[in-house]
């Protein structure tokens, strides 16, 4: 009769090879999980020069204050 240590001693390395991907596989859902909360948590924030583009495109500036405050930002 085999007792419980035997009968995972049976598996050998397929039973090794097993519980290192599933080991691997929650490490990958952890560090998914995370990575997925820090960039979805924080709205996006947009830089200076989309903020002047789109007060351009709406009309808020016009053409020679787009210019000075594009070259100001340089």
């Amino acid at each position: 009769m085999m007792d419980r240590m035997g009968m995972m001693m049976g598996w050998g390395v397929a039973g090794f090879v097993v519980v290192l991907l599933l080991v691997v596989l929650v490490i990958v859902v952890i560090v998914a999980g995370l990575r997925w909360i820090w960039l979805h948590d924080e709205p996006r924030r947009d830089n200076a020069l989309d903020i002047l583009k789109k007060r351009y495109a709406k009309g808020e500036i016009g053409k020679e204050e787009f210019e000075r405050v594009k070259d100001d930002l340089r």
